[in-house]
């Protein structure tokens, strides 16, 4: 893996080359077919994933109806990263949508890794809670007009 790949990943484009290293060092690649479960929703939370390649919907089974997708994520996205920061259970199902290459890193090691290496923690937090708090917007979006369209009934 080339820290290259790593700079145009939003969780690590502030790091530097020598924190970029840290993270390689407790990295992983996963390659998955399309189709594949790469969680399901209840599964222990162990290690979050970053997309290098391909695509992963992230959908809920919703009774009676099925598979709902929440979101669809490619390549320079991350998700399950939620575990990192809580000890509950995965909350949705990740699935891939076509043949994916996935950088996987185990919450122990990044937990290690931000323990000891400060700065390294606070740029990727930082970055951890924009996301959140994007996707949380974008949440509020669609229950606004879930509401909406329901009011019409």
């Amino acid at each position: 893996m080339d820290i290259k790949i790593l700079k145009n990943i939003y969780l690590f484009k502030e790091l530097t080359n020598k924190e970029l290293e840290k993270i390689l060092k407790i990295a992983n690649v996963e390659k998955y077919p399309a189709n594949h479960v790469i969680f399901r929703e209840g599964d222990a939370g162990d290690k979050f994933y970053v997309i290098l390649k391909g695509k992963i919907r992230i959908s809920k089974q919703v009774e009676g109806i099925g598979e709902e997708a929440l979101a669809v994520l490619g390549a320079g996205s991350f998700f399950g990263e939620m575990s990192l920061i809580d000890d509950f259970p995965r909350s949705a199902d990740s699935i891939t949508n076509e043949p994916v290459e996935l950088l996987t890193i185990k919450k122990e090691d990044f937990e290690n890794l931000l323990f000891f290496d400060k700065d390294l923690a606070y740029t990727v937090l930082w970055a951890f809670l924009r996301t959140l708090s994007s996707r949380l917007r974008e949440t509020n979006e669609k229950i606004k007009a879930f509401f909406a369209m329901s009011a019409h009934f």
